[in-house]
């Protein structure tokens, strides 16, 4: 690796607003925090957008990219027909040994098997699986699968836990995680088929803190630190959260504009913590979700990310890079034999 401080590629052109929104948010995070991004995209369009901004301070490179993933397409066919797509340009500079990570806004199926095709899995690993850390009342969730797998079987479900266990010591630093199945009632026998029989592969695993099923509503109490469930069913749930939110706020504003003069005092004075309360909910504060369980950390930001989301995206992907993250989640998954076992005594 050419450069001792992470180098972190973004697919500019991803995301609904493209270059003008992602090019300034990635040279903003490599000036404030001393690495160095690659901007993966059409040179022209980069080079004319760069032009807008200050780039003084920054360390930054351009590497051209003729193509564009579009929302549309199939990430199978954007494998096969675009090669020289931002996002599988972004992923095979990781593959090179000329990048350690991807931050993308765009198709976020293309980021997943472009990853997985591209760079590889982690051994052990049959899918990534994408993290988000959501807020609760006592510390963030971290909840997976929020969309990379629809359709799973019980040990990638088994393989999620023992990644999110991995991520949650190594990047929120707690040492022994509970982890939960998402499922319609706490008790052992509740849910579908794939949840039961995960449930039994849990709890045979030892040196994991498996603590049962969950439910939705356990999401933001934050009495569980990690919450495993399906591609389809981490999706909808993340999408529901998000919208719960953005209307909340909504109806609040709504409600204190129409209410009593008195009501409208006491809104002035709560400004502070409808403030604080905006952050909270605000996804761009997080940055993006991790694809965990592949070999090159790969960060797959909002499709309407804005700048600031772009900032935290990176700044995250460095800061893996710089906990060595991916090492450490691959020695547990290497260390674990009942995930071994399991894995290839169910796939035979």
């Amino acid at each position: 690796m050419p450069h001792a401080s992470p180098v972190i590629a973004v697919d500019v052109m991803g995301g609904d607003f493209g270059p003008p929104v992602v090019i300034p948010g990635a040279i903003e995070a490599a000036r404030k925090n001393g690495f160095t991004v690659l901007l993966t995209g059409d040179k022209d369009t980069v080079k004319a957008e760069l032009k807008k901004h200050d780039c003084a301070g920054a360390s930054f490179d351009i590497v051209h990219a003729s193509e564009v993933a579009l929302m549309g397409e199939k990430p199978s066919d954007i494998l096969r027909r675009k090669k020289n797509a931002s996002i599988q340009v972004a992923c095979r500079l990781v593959k090179e040994g000329k990048a350690h990570g991807v931050v993308s806004p765009g198709h976020s199926g293309a980021s997943v098997a472009c990853g997985m095709f591209t760079m590889g899995r982690i051994p052990g690993i049959d899918r990534p699986a994408l993290v988000s850390v959501l807020p609760s009342e006592k510390r963030p969730t971290v909840v997976l699968d929020v969309g990379a797998n629809v359709d799973c079987k019980a040990y990638h479900l088994l393989q999620f836990g023992l990644m999110a266990d991995a991520f949650t010591k190594t990047v929120l630093e707690r040492a022994n995680p509970s982890i939960g199945l998402l499922s319609i009632g706490e008790e052992e026998g509740k849910g579908n088929t794939l949840v039961k029989e995960a449930y039994d592969l849990f709890k045979h695993v030892r040196n994991v803190n498996f603590v049962g099923n969950v439910e939705g509503r356990d999401i933001f109490t934050g009495d569980v630190d990690i919450i495993v469930c399906d591609g389809f069913v981490g999706n909808v749930a993340l999408k529901l959260s998000e919208g719960l939110s953005t209307s909340l706020s909504r109806i609040l504003k709504r409600e204190l504009l129409n209410s009593t003069l008195a009501a409208k005092i006491g809104s002035i004075l709560s400004k502070g913590a409808f403030s604080r309360f905006a952050r909270f909910v605000d996804y761009a504060e997080y940055g993006g979700a991790p694809l965990l369980g592949l070999q090159g950390i790969v960060i797959v930001c909002h499709g309407r990310s804005n700048s600031k989301a772009v900032v935290n995206a990176t700044k995250m992907a460095a800061a893996f890079v710089e906990k060595k993250t991916n090492e450490r989640l691959s020695a547990n998954i290497a260390a674990n034999e009942e995930l071994s076992r399991f894995c290839k005594a169910i796939k035979a």
